[in-house]
């Protein structure tokens, strides 16, 4: 069922770690059924070291919360450089979580063209393939997006490949 509420893509400013935090538990928590690897800490926390990292270099590291209705539906965090093709400029999607209530309603697929028309540049979203779920909704929502200007690449990893998809998004035409 489609959410009849707006969508929107929100920049995160420091003021919203905690809130970035608590999010990234839940969405670590989802992760653990696909990583066997990823325990809790000794404090009941997966934890993301990295956060920090998001306030600290915001020209290469981008924050975002996705919103329907005003109401956090989950986030996004985005890098300059990836770790799946040698071009540093190329944008990937670092990590990306819809909260539950929101998933299969279009909210996903709206904050991430919301992302890619937002910043406009080389993009790849990385997926793992033992995330079944995941890789369908990219699939569809990239080749959608791009009206199938995809390239689609397997790389090796553990315990799962990687699936990458690699395209170019440009900035939204505006209309007369």
């Amino acid at each position: 069922m489609e959410h009849a509420q707006t969508v929107s893509l929100d920049a995160a400013t420091p003021a919203d770690a905690v809130i970035l935090s608590n999010l990234l538990e839940l969405y670590i928590h989802d992760l653990s059924d696909v990583f066997p690897g990823v325990e809790l800490g000794q404090d009941g926390r997966f934890g993301y070291p990295k956060l920090p990292l998001y306030w600290s270099e915001r020209e290469r590291r981008l924050a975002f919360l996705i919103r329907c209705g005003g109401r956090v539906a989950g986030f996004v965090l985005a890098t300059r450089g990836s770790p799946a093709v040698e071009d540093p400029e190329t944008l990937d999607v670092a990590e990306f979580f819809v909260l539950r209530r929101y998933r299969r309603s279009g909210v996903g697929r709206q904050a991430a063209c919301l992302l890619w028309n937002g910043v406009p540049g080389k993009w790849t979203v990385r997926v793992a393939e033992g995330n079944r779920g995941a890789l369908a909704f990219w699939r569809g929502v990239v080749a959608q997006f791009t009206s199938g200007a995809v390239t689609e690449l397997v790389r090796p990893g553990q315990p799962h490949a990687w699936r990458v998809f690699c395209f170019e998004s440009v900035p939204e035409r505006a209309t007369p």
